[in-house]
């Protein structure tokens, strides 16, 4: 199986058009994913269940430091975005530079727009703008003693 494709902003917005006139039900998501861990490939998993295509929107590494702040991200936008690409549940990943997602949510707007189990629905960001346009929104469930930020916690204490 081929990776997935990393794409621009315009390259997505063609797909999803196109995806749109072949029916396809098109499934988004968004994070840092500083540090791939077994979380989020249960998670992304779960994602790419409920849907034809799962687009991940990545924070490229200006919107995770402003997000996060000096020092981060642990790891570069390209390694991340290729990280994800090579897992078999994403399609497509898009880095995106702004600190909220919701114009990208708003310009692929998406059949089903998921985060993970740690958000409210009312929380998400472009939720509004999916609801709108005839999608849905869910909150996957929650892997418990899956975390970046426990990770990055752990190898600060442990030295590593």
């Amino acid at each position: 199986m081929a990776p997935a494709a990393i794409v621009s902003r315009p390259q997505l917005i063609a797909l999803r058009r196109l995806w749109r006139r072949q029916g396809k039900k098109v499934v988004f998501t968004n994070g840092c994913f500083e540090i791939l861990h077994r979380g989020h490939v249960d998670y992304l998993r779960e994602a790419g269940e409920l849907g034809d295509v799962l687009v991940v929107g990545l924070n490229s590494d200006s919107s995770v430091r402003s997000l996060k702040g000096p020092g981060r991200p642990l790891v570069s936008q390209e390694d991340r975005a290729a990280l994800l690409a090579e897992m078999r549940s994403v399609s497509h990943v898009c880095i995106f530079d702004e600190a909220s997602v919701e114009s990208l949510v708003a310009d692929v707007l998406p059949d089903i727009l998921v985060k993970g189990g740690d958000y409210r629905i009312e929380d998400i960001v472009g939720r509004e703008r999916v609801e709108e346009s005839g999608g849905r929104v869910c909150a996957l469930s929650l892997r418990p003693g899956f975390s970046t930020s426990t990770l990055i916690e752990k190898a600060r204490e442990t030295g590593d």
